[in-house]
């Protein structure tokens, strides 16, 4: 086979919070999605990989935070190396080191932002030059909305029609300089729970099971469009209600789901209570709040509004602690550090 050149590639890539979810896939080996979703990426929370291919290797190791992964953490990794491999007709087997910055497998999307990281350093260590759309189709194999991870600011993953999904795949509609007030408080919670069941299985139980959700499918592009205008128009009092909306109802075929997915705690039920009192006291839309399939909480605000929303959730029993988050950049390539010459001797 091919010998691709030797390299070690370090590639950072940020989770995003999708305002319009995407919840089952039509084709799992493809993994195109039934319906089309939009995010945020984030500033500042991170997954950084780093993927070195060699001939000194009898099978692929992989290392996540620190710790030898075994299990299924392992057999994805494993699996878009293999992708990745038959890309570049290589038999090289890979070393994959990679950590993040905040938790894992607890509503923080990290599973997005840790296969755009190894999609990125893995086709570079490789010797293959993609495009970003080529490696979000990469990424998007070993979890969905790592594909948006990729791209920075509001990102929208159009689902397709294809049966092949070449129509299916992510852009960046505006990017992280858009909305300068926007800002995206996240809320860790004590006692987050770690799931149990993956969501691309958990999905797919919804699915099959759930009884409100083919009508979630049918009012999902007609909110997706209006969440579209309201971003482009940096319309907050628009966009909140339209947020809220879409996270109820995401939360709605999860729980109507057989057996129910039930990811939140009672202090994440705290907060979404919270936010709709902020919201009545004040007359208007201050804050909107969401979450993905785990119990941390994202709550939007204006940047005016910050402090007063900051305070009144910060203090509600189970929050551990908040971070104010804005819209941030796509994956990058990481430059290799440069090693110190020693001093020269002076003469």
């Amino acid at each position: 086979m091919a010998r691709p050149p030797r390299a070690t590639v370090t590639y950072e890539a940020a989770p995003n919070i999708a305002l319009v979810k995407y919840w089952g896939v039509r084709d799992p080996d493809l993994g195109i999605p039934y319906n089309s979703s939009l995010s945020v990426t984030l500033d500042r929370l991170r997954s950084r990989t780093t993927v070195r291919f060699s001939d000194d290797l009898t099978s692929d190791r992989v290392v996540l935070n620190g710790a030898e992964a075994t299990g299924g953490p392992r057999a994805g990794v494993v699996a878009l190396l293999d992708r990745v491999r038959a890309l570049a007709r290589s038999d090289r087997y890979a070393e994959v080191r990679s950590d993040n910055n905040f938790p894992m497998a607890s509503g923080l999307a990290s599973s997005a932002s840790g296969f755009a990281a190894l999609a990125g350093a893995s086709s570079l260590a490789a010797g293959l030059t993609l495009s970003d759309r080529e490696v979000s189709e990469l990424a998007r194999s070993g979890s969905g909305s790592a594909c948006r991870s990729i791209f920075g600011g509001f990102v929208e993953w159009r689902a397709g029609v294809r049966a092949d999904g070449s129509d299916c795949f992510a852009r960046t509609l505006f990017g992280p300089g858009h909305w300068p007030a926007l800002v995206d408080l996240v809320l860790l919670v004590e006692g987050a729970p770690v799931k149990e069941v993956r969501s691309m299985d958990a999905m797919q139980l919804t699915v099959r099971t759930s009884p409100e959700y083919a009508a979630r499918l049918r009012g999902l592009p007609r909110r997706l469009e209006r969440i579209r205008r309201a971003i482009a128009a940096r319309d907050s009092a628009a966009l909140f209600p339209l947020v809220m909306e879409e996270c109820d109802s995401f939360r709605s075929v999860c729980e109507t789901t057989r057996p129910t997915l039930d990811y939140l705690t009672p202090t994440s039920r705290a907060i979404l209570g919270e936010v709709r009192s902020l919201n009545r006291e004040a007359g208007r839309p201050v804050a909107a709040y969401t979450h993905d399939a785990g119990a941390h909480m994202h709550v939007f605000t204006l940047a005016q509004d910050l402090a007063g929303v900051r305070r009144r959730l910060a203090r509600l029993p189970g929050v551990r602690s908040t971070l104010a988050l804005h819209p941030g950049p796509g994956g990058r390539r990481l430059a290799p550090r440069r090693r110190s010459r020693p001093a020269r001797r002076a003469r």
